[in-house]
């Protein structure tokens, strides 16, 4: 007798016990009494009813993500993966619809995500799978609240993480954008070479500018300095083709003495023999003389034509016009 009523204080203890349970934060649990839903309770220790009430399954009220992995193909035909994350939760006061409705609701939103992004995607050019990836996002976001909300499910957000063309179509997208670059890089280079032609054009041009000036600069001088001579010489009684041919035979020597002094000149002056001076002198003082009396002569004759009077031409054939009566 003593050991029947220690089993069956041990058995009402572990049924008054079993009474007891205690649910998780963020998370709720269905109880069904003789298999029918009763009621649904939230974190914190709760009471059930032994033998008749039973736990019939919890259900998480954290947001969670699907990664949905679709293959399609854009406008232009070029096959591409797409990585679809989906961040949901169950709405807390719809635990009931959200765990009798759907049986697998993982499936449910990956079905949702395959047909959105198979029909958004081939719209769009590969291109414009890239740039538009957020207004993909959106539309699968807005299709799957219209369609979970029933089932007592919130989508959160939903993100495109990942677009994968075809490794052929990436490689020729690489070429592509590669030589893109070349021809930039050849564009700069270019327009780099034409500055560097300008400017050295234009310091070239500065150059003989200066230097141009610079030898109209000593022209001057030597011309001045030429007058100078001429004037000198003149004093002293030597006339100007004397003096001027007196200037050209110094200038000559001077010319000689400059070669003679680099060793390692290769210049020949012609004429270069010893009387090449005194022949000189004497032939621009003979030429200087007769180009003086050559210019004498033009004077006398163009004063000559000018003196001429000029004939005065008949007015031929005006007698012959007049008409036989008039006559």
């Amino acid at each position: 007798m003593g050991t029947a009523f220690i089993i069956l204080i041990v058995f009402g203890l572990f049924i008054f016990m079993s009474s007891f349970f205690t649910v998780k934060q963020q998370s709720s649990v269905i109880i069904e009494r003789f298999g029918k839903f009763h009621s649904v309770r939230n974190s914190g220790l709760q009471l059930k009813i032994p033998l008749v009430d039973r736990l019939a399954g919890r259900v998480n009220l954290k947001i969670q993500q699907l990664d949905v992995i679709i293959e399609t193909k854009t406008k232009d035909n070029v096959f591409i993966k797409m990585k679809v994350s989906v961040q949901f939760k169950v709405i807390q006061e719809k635990v009931y619809d959200a765990f009798y409705k759907l049986e697998y609701p993982h499936d449910q939103i990956t079905a949702y995500v395959f047909d959105v992004v198979r029909a958004e995607v081939p719209k769009l050019k590969l291109d414009d799978v890239f740039e538009r990836k957020d207004d993909i996002a959106i539309a699968v976001k807005r299709e799957l609240n219209e369609a979970m909300t029933t089932y007592g499910y919130d989508i959160i957000n939903t993100l495109v993480t990942d677009i994968d063309p075809d490794i052929q179509v990436k490689n020729a997208m690489n070429r592509i954008n590669a030589a893109d670059r070349e021809k930039t890089a050849a564009e700069f280079e270019a327009e780099s070479s034409r500055i560097r032609i300008v400017a050295k054009a234009k310091a070239e041009a500065e150059s003989k500018r200066l230097q141009g000036q610079g030898i109209a600069d000593q022209r001057r001088e030597i011309a001045r300095g030429l007058v100078e001579s001429v004037e000198v010489l003149n004093n002293v009684g030597i006339n100007s083709q004397e003096a001027s041919a007196l200037i050209v035979v110094t200038q000559h020597y001077d010319t000689l003495q400059a070669i003679g002094a680099d060793a390692n000149s290769n210049l020949i002056l012609l004429p270069n023999s010893p009387q090449a001076g005194s022949d000189m002198l004497n032939n621009m003082v003979a030429s200087f003389t007769a180009s003086n009396q050559v210019g004498e002569m033009m004077k006398k004759n163009n004063k000559k034509i000018e003196k001429k009077p000029k004939p005065v031409e008949p007015q031929s054939g005006y007698e012959d016009d007049i008409l036989p009566e008039t006559k």
